[in-house]
């Protein structure tokens, strides 16, 4: 039989891929109607639905429907429109006002900002290569930024598109504190050994426990030995600093010299060697571990005013987020910003001594406003805020309302006394209790010198 066939679409240049692709379908099925098959009827020869198969194996239902008996399903509720989320680091030259007006955000917007960011974020702080994040609503609308300050700390700034207001917060992420060891022997001297695992705030920490003991750019040789236990603080399973030291043990020419933190039943916690003598003088040797003074105490030219004035404390030079300690026992009077000193704590001890710690990125977050801190607690961190040309702790002692040479101040502290008779058996069963922990395993870190293993455990 012979059929009139009329092409189903005009063959005229430019029509669509779709068009194209139902062409040949309707071509085929013709086609097919040539090999024999009609429209109507009802078998196929097994040549012409291997042909037909080939042509239509690749075709699926939008919705996955496989047979016209299917249960077909009805679906309910609303998918929203998803936000589009950028990550990046800051680059060289970057401001915030750049970043925050490249991103949507008018001057005023961001003067805005700018007034509610004052005491949680200085300009000055920003530094290439922090990382930040943008978000933005389906129509290209300015949602959040948030930068990371460092590895605890987190800026959110976030605007309500109804209103057109904004929201400053700070995340702090909490840590979980676990309890670690190192031991070995020393192949060049100590600081390196410690440099080597990254555990930077132990030197400091040991220099302050031995000060009156060991002078260790003279006494350090290679052959000394060393055991020390600590807290680690890890964010998940990323190591973030060292905490305290719990044990110390330094051995060399024929001596040890032991370190071994107590708290006493009035709460007081201090450094006692393995006869329960203390090794706490009233201010510890240094607030933080520095590499240098780059300014020292009296009268100077300022590097930024060009001004011959009076310096009321030492600069030390040290790393940004480098580990600050309280010198002495006491209670912080003030926590916050304070015009050019930047971040800055006050500290009130007994005697008439108050000391300041000025310039800080940030505070500790387990000792607030108020609280009563230890010799040797972690109260913030080196920094930069306030006036200053670059990281640094700018130090101060103040004795019965008048400024102290604080280098002076901290050579000629007294010790404290030893353990009571009523406390020692306490003490000595904590002794024990840290030399076992010492030769535990589980919280074993091998000599850094040669191939280390360090493994740890969570404090209870």
């Amino acid at each position: 039989m012979n059929h009139d066939h009329r092409p189903l679409f005009s063959s005229r240049k430019g029509f669509s891929h779709n068009k194209k692709s139902l062409y040949i379908k309707a071509f085929t099925i013709i086609s097919l109607s040539v090999l024999g098959l009609g429209y109507g009827i009802k078998s196929i020869t097994p040549a012409a639905e291997k042909l037909y198969s080939s042509i239509f194996v690749n075709y699926d239902d939008e919705l996955g429907i496989t047979e016209e008996s299917a249960i077909v399903e009805i679906e309910q509720g609303e998918v929203p429109e998803k936000n589009s989320i950028v990550e990046n680091k800051i680059q060289r030259g970057e401001s915030l006002y750049i970043l925050l007006t490249a991103n949507g955000l008018s001057p005023a917007e961001v003067n805005n900002v700018s007034q509610q960011l004052k005491g949680k974020f200085s300009v000055k702080s920003l530094r290439p290569g922090q990382s930040y994040r943008v978000e933005k609503d389906p129509e290209n609308r300015f949602l959040s930024f948030s930068l990371q300050q460092s590895l605890v700390s987190t800026l959110h700034l976030e605007k309500n598109l109804e209103s057109g207001t904004f929201h400053v917060w700070q995340e702090i992420m909490e840590y979980d504190t676990r309890l670690a060891s190192l031991t070995g022997t020393i192949e060049s001297n100590l600081s390196l050994e410690l440099q080597k695992n990254k555990r930077y705030s132990l030197i400091g920490q040991l220099q302050n426990l031995f000060a009156s003991k060991i002078n260790f750019r003279r006494d350090i040789h290679p052959g000394t030995t060393y055991r020390i236990l600590y807290e680690e603080n890890w964010l998940g399973e990323e190591y973030a600093n060292s905490g305290n030291i719990m044990a110390a043990e330094i051995a060399f020419n024929g001596n040890t010299y032991t370190a071994y933190r107590y708290t006493n039943a009035q709460g007081k916690t201090g450094y006692y060697d393995e006869n329960g003598r203390s090794l706490n003088s009233f201010f510890l040797a240094k607030p933080c571990n520095y590499s240098r003074i780059s300014s020292s105490f009296g009268y100077r030219r300022h590097p930024i005013l060009g001004r011959r004035h009076f310096h009321g404390g030492i600069d030390l030079a040290a790393p940004t987020g480098t580990p600050v300690y309280a010198v002495a026992d006491g209670k912080i009077v003030y926590r916050g910003r304070k015009g050019a000193a930047g971040n800055m704590i006050t500290i009130n001890h007994s005697n008439g001594y108050y000391t300041k710690y000025l310039h800080l990125s940030r505070f500790s977050s387990k000792h607030p406003y108020g609280s009563k801190v230890h010799q040797g607690d972690i109260i913030g961190y080196v920094g930069s805020t306030g006036r200053s040309t670059g990281p640094h702790l700018d130090f101060r002692v103040i004795k019965n309302g008048k400024l102290q040479n604080p280098l002076t101040a901290l050579k000629s502290s007294s010790s404290t006394r030893g353990v009571s008779k009523a406390e020692m058996q306490n003490f000595m069963a904590q002794l024990s209790v840290f030399r076992a922990q010492l030769n535990e395993s589980n919280v074993l870190v091998a000599n850094l010198s040669k191939k280390s293993i360090e493994t740890s455990t969570a404090l209870n």
